[in-house]
């Protein structure tokens, strides 16, 4: 994608410098043009940077409810092996209790 937006940026710079100069050699369109290429990179520098920012939110977010989840079901295990141990414990004590 940076590619393709530099490319496509060059060529409209080609496309004006050929628009706007002849065959004589032009400084301050140069300049111009060198000067509107600096602008786009920025631009698209931000972009760029805007874009990484947000992936690297989106992926702690999921990260964080991928530990939450997780953190859950393991919650719910423990409490659902706790009350099998209590109710294995009562049965294993009826069964040994003295008969009268």
């Amino acid at each position: 994608m940076k590619k393709l937006i530099a490319l496509s940026g060059l060529m409209a710079l080609t496309a004006l410098g050929m628009a706007c100069g002849g065959n004589e050699t032009s400084n301050a369109n140069a300049n111009a043009n060198k000067a509107v290429a600096n602008a786009m990179n920025s631009a698209a520098n931000a972009m760029n940077s805007a874009a990484n920012s947000i992936q690297t939110q989106a992926n702690s977010m999921a990260n964080a409810a991928a530990n939450t989840m997780a953190n859950a079901n393991h919650a719910n295990t423990v409490s659902n092996s706790t009350s099998t141990m209590k109710s294995n414990t009562s049965s294993t004590a009826n069964a040994n209790a003295k008969k009268p």
